[in-house]
């Protein structure tokens, strides 16, 4: 192979990325590289090389030199693309975007010769299908087929997929996990598959099975505080505790209400307590997470939220993906990384997004049945805990986006997105956000919610140990104990001479013992 051919490419990088090895950049990168497509590459690449066998990481997939799809000077431009887009379904899975931006760089004709190509197997269905999917018309000139068995749009051994319906004039099933308004698509990992073979459900379950309901009562509403702190101080604000508490009891009430655009303004009205400064309601102009220069005041983006002409397709897209989902038995992990996250991209709001799109999380967990609907499942507490990767999955998808938005800086320092990109906030690939919302759901069922309940139940047993023994009231108990988890199970000289000046030294030698053994149990 030599740089003759159409698409696959030997250069020693594509977009400032590396290759692994020496050989041929194919499938969905090599396209997007040839064509100048506007769009960043895919987060796993394919590549041929004569040198390596066939392996595959969290980056790469490298093929021996027998997969390299055929592409040179005895074929067409269009037949190339053809084979390399077989092969990319056959070993990438759906690119959403890279359909789109062949379908609307390429001329009716040239469509029309590509999806002829073939015509009745079942990858050239499956390309004239999404083609057609992503724009919403059709081909001209390309007739309905007929006399041949169904084929799913989604290969379910590299990607998730729904159900799905019948598509009579492609013969497809068409399987996508969303509408052409908003798909985030997730590939098969290992992590992935790992987290859905554990059972979290019943794990869960387990854990309160035998637990008295004085207790989970009591160690959901903790976590229910906890969960909306956590979800503040993500955004690095320290709200008054009645603001914590009007947020705790919404998320509270997480899978009452379908979702739908007044659902989400109603949100953003209990997230947002002054609205003086703030818009309040969908956007009217630009938006961008990140800094502003200190001398200039021009902004310094971290991400660029979608234009606001757009957020009524993007939003009524997101809405109905949800119920997609909702209705079909993917998993509720899944589904809630895809609307979470597609969610928060979009930014609609001008302040309040972060929350809500917590809030989403736990409103697909209760509304497919992961999670008991007013216990809640403390996921921003485990976020926060992990902030620094949760800020690394937000910048996977937004960072690589900069290079292909165009926009000015408004008087008001704000951003004007000058080209279009829609887009890049309908389809996704949502595999990494939704690796990190299992891990955090992980760490939620086996460390938080277990280390909740089992401090509740010991300050139960400590209590009662100082009821009996010394009468002390609920509130003064409640100042003792705070006092010794910070001090270490001891108690110091200012609180022995102040608020426990009543207690005598062995009196408060046997308490602290008592706590120990309980505390340390």
């Amino acid at each position: 192979m030599t740089n003759s051919a159409y698409f696959s490419c030997d250069a020693p990088g594509i977009q400032g990325v590396a290759k692994p090895c020496p050989g041929w950049i194919v499938g969905y990168t090599a396209i997007i590289e040839k064509l100048q497509l506007q769009l960043p590459l895919p987060s796993v690449k394919a590549m041929v090389s004569e040198k390596y066998r066939s392996v595959k990481d969290e980056s790469w997939l490298i093929f021996s030199a027998a997969y390299l799809p055929q592409d040179n000077g005895s074929i067409s431009k269009i037949q190339a693309l053809y084979n390399h887009l077989v092969f990319a379904l056959k070993y990438e899975g759906v690119n959403l975007l890279v359909f789109t931006k062949l379908e609307q760089q390429l001329s009716n004709d040239e469509l029309l010769a590509l999806v002829n190509i073939e015509p009745l197997g079942q990858y050239s269905r499956r390309i004239w299908f999404l083609l057609e999917w992503v724009s919403g018309k059709p081909i001209v000139g390309k007739s309905d087929i007929s006399k041949k068995s169904y084929v799913p749009v989604v290969d379910t051994k590299l990607q998730f997929a729904i159900a799905g319906k019948k598509s009579p004039r492609h013969l497809v099933l068409n399987n996508l996990p969303g509408t052409h308004q908003f798909c985030a698509l997730i590939r098969k990992t290992e992590k992935i598959e790992h987290h859905l073979s554990q059972n979290y459900v019943e794990e869960n379950r387990k854990q309160i099975a035998g637990i008295r309901k004085d207790i989970i009562q009591r160690a959901s509403s903790f976590l229910l505080l906890k969960d909306s702190k956590a979800s503040f101080s993500i955004e690095g604000e320290s709200p008054k505790s009645i603001r914590t508490a009007r947020w705790g009891a919404a998320i509270g009430q997480a899978g009452l209400h379908n979702l739908s655009k007044d659902e989400l303004i109603r949100l953003q009205q209990l997230v947002i307590e002054n609205t003086r400064f703030v818009h309040m309601g969908f956007r009217k102009k630009g938006g961008f997470v990140g800094e502003h220069d200190r001398e200039t005041g021009e902004p310094i983006p971290d991400h660029i939220s979608a234009k606001s002409e757009n957020l009524d397709d993007l939003v009524d897209g997101l809405i109905e993906a949800n119920q997609l989902l909702i209705n079909d038995d993917i998993h509720a992990v899944l589904a809630a990384a895809m609307i979470a996250f597609g969610f928060v991209f979009i930014h609609p709001f001008e302040d309040g997004n972060g929350r809500i799109h917590r809030y989403l999380i736990h409103h697909i967990l209760v509304k497919k049945q992961f999670a008991d609907q007013g216990i809640v499942f403390p996921v921003s507490s485990s976020i926060l805990n992990h902030i620094h990767d949760y800020q690394k999955v937000l910048e996977s998808h937004s960072k690589p986006l900069l290079d292909f938005i165009e926009w000015i800086e408004t008087k008001d320092h704000n951003v004007e997105v000058t080209n279009e990109t829609k887009d890049f906030y309908r389809f996704f690939d949502a595999t990494k956000q939704a690796e990190f919302l299992f891990d955090c759901v992980e760490d939620t069922i086996k460390n938080i919610v277990p280390q909740e309940i089992n401090y509740l139940a010991n300050y139960n047993d400590f209590k009662a140990f100082m009821e009996e023994e010394f009468e002390m009231p609920d509130k003064l108990i409640s100042v003792l104990v705070r006092f010794l988890e910070q001090n270490q199970g001891v108690l110091s000289k200012r609180a022995k001479e102040k608020e426990f000046s009543a207690l005598t030294e062995p009196e408060i030698q046997r308490i602290e013992s008592i706590y120990t053994e309980i505390f340390d149990s």
